[in-house]
């Protein structure tokens, strides 16, 4: 995200560093917590304890950020959570099924964060104006409790939908993974690293030589829809092209 202050009016940098600050760092830290931890709280009742003793099944967030994750989060504006370490070999009821469900976990904990939020906004006791929050090096801090909310519900719809996308090593992919031979499942998954790497590589190309716009089309509309559905009002900046 920082290096899009290069193309930004320097007037405009408080209010883009605001936000980063006040909405959308602490949102991110809080949803990627609870998302990494419902992989490993998943993976412990489906009989692998290595998350448990990794200290993975917590929501502190310092056991869930991976450092280089956070950097690419702060400095590119994407980044991700440390992968939770699993032996699918000890989940039932197979490591096929065992590892799906680990996976859709991840997602659900997103949707419930936004369902959750949602449903505050919906009962319109929560005001979207801003008020005075903090000084900090003579910058002035708003903080609008309903803005707070509305990020919220739009970053973890947008985590869900992301991580539903079917391409390794994302947590769409485990689903159809259940449909390969279980040879070809353990040569597959041996090469997932790599296409973590094709994956990050796709997404940063798309970035910085489309402006993100194959990424922003895959996922607006429906995170849109499902803003409609969960809040019921209101429109987030990112759904106003669509209307």
């Amino acid at each position: 995200m920082l290096l899009y202050l290069r193309d930004v009016d320097p007037s405009q940098w408080g209010s883009i560093v605001t936000f980063l600050l006040t909405y959308l760092f602490p949102v991110v830290i809080l949803s990627l917590s609870v998302h990494e931890a419902a992989h490993a709280w998943t993976a412990l009742k489906l009989g692998d304890d290595t998350p448990q003793k990794m200290g993975r099944v917590s929501l502190n967030p310092l056991h869930h950020l991976d450092p280089t994750g956070t950097l690419m989060m702060i400095f590119v504006g994407m980044g991700w959570g440390k992968p939770v370490q699993i032996d699918a070999t000890k989940l039932k009821p197979s490591p096929q099924i065992g590892m799906a469900l680990v996976a859709v976990a991840g997602p659900l904990s997103n949707l419930i964060l936004a369902t959750l939020g949602a449903l505050i906004l919906r009962t319109h006791l929560v005001s979207f104006n801003a008020q005075k929050f903090f000084t900090l090096g003579g910058q002035n801090f708003y903080f609008s409790p309903g803005y707070f909310l509305e990020t919220f519900v739009v970053l973890n719809l947008g985590l869900m939908f992301f991580n539903l996308i079917p391409l390794a090593p994302l947590d769409g992919s485990r689903l159809w993974q259940i449909l390969l031979p279980t040879k070809i499942y353990w040569q597959y998954a041996r090469l997932e690293i790599f296409a973590a790497f094709i994956v990050i590589g796709l997404v940063l190309a798309d970035l910085y030589l489309n402006n993100g716009q194959f990424l922003s089309g895959l996922l607006t509309r429906p995170i849109c829809g499902m803003w409609r559905f969960l809040v019921g009002f209101g429109t987030p900046d990112m759904c106003l092209s669509l209307r």
